[in-house]
């Protein structure tokens, strides 16, 4: 999983060892020569052996702290939009609507537990992300389960057939701000895509073939097409996406008939659209995107991805449950996002020094977005 032992030679036979040194993964060597080193680096599997010793206890989720987390965050979030929507006053409808952003930001992070958890050790959960947050918001967990499970699998990881991978540092400059300007426009797309796009595609077979290809998963890949799901998972979906249909039609048909406020309305699409950006912000640094698309061993895709642990408190609030652990949730991808923290504290105590684990390990969104940028600058213009 991760790369252990002395620091000597990087090269033996033309491949890197297991005794690469963390140079080859610093933000000041080239951006091509990291791409290159990060295709030979091979997997640890007494590491791996390690890091699931360590951590064998943690895969249970606990319900008390997923509803209350889940359910005070939706609370705090629409607490905050009511306000901002009704509220006289200018500074405070500003302050609610910040805190709104964050606190439904943070509730709609769960949509990722909901895509790794065992439902069964969750009863009525995934009813109610989607009844609370997934509709409302327009992101029924449909869109993200299914998709999100091909990211972590072994063979796409980072190529064409990975639908949450770009080599965005190996990319034009533009291409940062393109993917960040993109995402302000996410609820007006779903609106579309759930109240004229879905509902049309019932009668229009090459049509529904385009919206569920195209159209129904949260990916950032433009050349993933996702496959038709299939038994319950189709059930769940279909159910889903009706909700969402029925919500964004009465939404738009209560905008147009005057029953809902157009200022209330821009207000709703304001807060969901920060939402979306503050998210695609966070992806620019879930991982480094140095993968230019050929599969890559475990612990290069550890090391392609990214920690912000404590002691900062900020990487809390941009990359909440659990999401600023991200490298570490790659190598543990069934164990729950309030268990991260212990087992991060475990590694972190355990692991020597030297040990790859503690490569993946960054300081904050600054430096990761600057990092990102330099190198799309150095590798892209």
């Amino acid at each position: 999983m991760t790369i252990a032992g002395p620091i000597d030679s990087p090269m033996r036979n033309g491949n890197l060892t297991a005794h690469t040194p963390a140079t080859a993964f610093q933000p000041d060597s080239d951006v091509a020569q990291r791409a290159a080193a990060l295709k030979r680096v091979p997997d640890d599997k007494a590491m791996l052996r390690a890091v699931a010793e360590l951590t064998r206890d943690l895969g249970a989720p606990n319900p008390r702290i997923f509803w209350s987390d889940f359910m005070a965050s939706a609370f705090l979030g629409y607490a905050g939009l009511a306000v901002s929507i009704l509220s006289g006053n200018l500074w405070l409808q500003c302050v609610a609507a910040l805190i709104s952003v964050l606190a439904l930001y943070r509730a709609g992070g769960f949509i990722h537990e909901v895509s790794h958890v065992k439902h069964s050790a969750l009863p009525g959960f995934r009813f109610g992300f989607n009844a609370v947050i997934g509709v409302p918001l327009l992101v029924p967990s449909y869109m993200y389960e299914g998709i999100h499970n091909l990211h972590h699998a072994r063979t796409r990881y980072g190529t064409d057939q990975d639908p949450e991978y770009l080599p965005l540092a190996l990319m034009k400059p533009w291409t940062l701000p393109l993917f960040i300007f993109a995402s302000l426009f996410a609820p007006f797309a779903l609106l579309f895509r759930n109240a004229v796009l879905a509902p049309l595609s019932l009668f229009i077979p090459a049509l529904r073939k385009i919206v569920v290809e195209r159209y129904s998963g949260l990916a950032i890949n433009p050349a993933f097409r996702r496959r038709p799901a299939e038994g319950e998972a189709h059930r769940n979906w279909i159910i889903q996406e009706t909700a969402a249909s029925i919500w964004s039609i009465v939404l738009l048909g209560g905008v147009f008939s005057g029953y809902i406020p157009m200022n209330a309305f821009l207000i709703f699409l304001a807060i969901v659209s920060s939402v979306a950006v503050l998210n695609q912000v966070r992806t620019l640094v879930a991982h480094l995107w140095e993968n230019d698309g050929e599969p890559l061993s475990v612990t290069a895709q550890f090391l392609d991805s990214v920690n912000v642990p404590p002691p900062g408190l900020l990487a809390s609030i941009w990359a909440p449950v659990g999401l600023r652990y991200h490298a570490l949730h790659h190598l543990l991808p069934s164990v729950p996002y309030h268990a991260l923290g212990e087992a991060h504290r475990r590694l972190t105590a355990q692991l020597a020094p030297d040990s790859a684990y503690h490569r993946a390990n960054y300081d904050g969104l600054a430096g990761l977005i600057t990092r990102l940028t330099r190198s799309t600058f150095v590798r892209g213009a």
